[in-house]
């Protein structure tokens, strides 16, 4: 259908965004290469079917500052001259997450953990100068990031440990003090989960009954064939409507590989040996697998499109098939097909399929 196209090269004329205009943003991670505009046909696609932009990698605490004090802005700053000179939604992710963030963050010179509060200082002060460069230039921030388990607990976190829960109340104080205009958001992957809805619910309550500016809930959406149900996906996406926050799918892509484990999640901290009958299409999808994946994407885009005045944004994690983390997570070496694009940077059929769908909607 789509194989004579150009790397990147237009073949709609209604691109993703213009299709979705009024019904909520479209949004995409970029990787270092697409920011830096190495990767021309991938920046030509951003372009044409994009209006948010999310980084990938460059705003994670592990990357702005690998070293106390020393921060290391180069690529963050290109990405958010990017998503101004196109007139993006830009999103900064993430300030606070227990994973990719620096080992010196929770230990003092001996290598043991600092005190309560040196932790919520050093806190303050990469939330400050981060926020704070960017003041007025990013629209919201990944403020906290996964500090909830599945089973609706909190996260036993180096924050968590040596601060407590509090830490999040602090994140988002600090982040709003930086940049009072700016959206704030808590984000989360399983937030399909009952016993994880309900602890987010709980917990965005509690912030907004202490006067905690929180602007919106991103859901990640890292999806298999078989979850989360629909059902579950959309009791969620009304539960944190109704706390009177934004809702966000974020995140978003779709694997067709075999699951290693009996667990479902997006854990980065999960890794299995590769096995072959893991992986099972290395040299391209069988059109009944294509189809079973444009059939998921095509309901869950219709589940999207049913709650466009509860949804503000929908972002893809990453723009083609070869770029996408989940080639290599929880197994290195897999070859798998989660996003919208090729790895020839061609539109798949569910583009056709979800612009049509939205353009149905009046």
């Amino acid at each position: 259908m789509f194989a004579n196209c150009k790397a990147g090269e237009r073949k709609s004329e209604v691109s993703l965004k213009d299709a979705l205009k009024g019904k909520f943003l479209i949004g995409v991670a970029m990787n270092a290469d697409q920011i830096t505009g190495k990767d021309t046909a991938g920046v030509r696609l951003i372009k044409q079917h994009f209006n948010s932009i999310t980084p990938e990698n460059c705003m994670k605490s592990e990357v702005l500052q690998p070293q106390e004090g020393k921060f290391d802005f180069t690529l963050a700053d290109q990405y958010v001259d990017f998503g101004q000179k196109n007139k993006m939604f830009i999103v900064g992710h993430t300030l606070i997450w227990h994973s990719q963030a620096p080992k010196w963050f929770f230990v003092d010179k001996d290598g043991k953990d600092v005190s309560r509060e040196v932790l919520i200082e050093r806190m303050k002060k990469h939330i400050y100068t981060v926020v704070g460069r960017y003041k007025g230039r990013v629209n919201g921030w990944d403020v906290v990031n996964e500090a909830i388990e599945d089973d609706g607990s909190f996260r036993k976190s180096k924050f968590y440990q040596i601060i407590g829960e509090d830490y999040i109340r602090l994140a988002f104080q600090f982040a709003h003090e930086a940049d009072p205009k700016a959206e704030l958001y808590y984000n989360d992957y399983s937030m399909s989960k009952k016993e994880k809805r309900d602890a987010v619910v709980t917990m965005v309550k509690n912030l907004q009954s202490q006067g905690v500016k929180i602007d919106g809930i991103g859901m990640q959406g890292h999806m298999t064939m078989d979850f989360p149900t629909l059902d579950e996906e959309e009791k969620s996406i009304i539960a944190f409507s109704e706390t009177g926050v934004k809702v966000m799918i974020t995140e978003l892509d779709l694997t067709v590989l075999p699951s290693p484990g009996s667990k479902v999640s997006a854990d980065v901290a999960l890794s299995y040996e590769y096995r072959k009958q893991l992986n099972p299409y290395p040299d391209g999808l069988p059109d009944s697998v294509a189809q079973a994946a444009h059939d998921r994407y095509a309901a869950l885009f219709k589940l999207f499109l049913k709650h466009a005045d509860k949804i503000e944004r929908v972002t893809m994690w990453g723009l083609t098939d070869g770029q996408s983390w989940r080639n290599n997570w929880p197994i290195p070496g897999r070859t798998d097909y989660p996003l919208l694009f090729d790895r020839n940077y061609q539109p798949k059929p569910i583009v056709e399929t979800i612009i049509k769908e939205a353009k149905a909607i009046k």
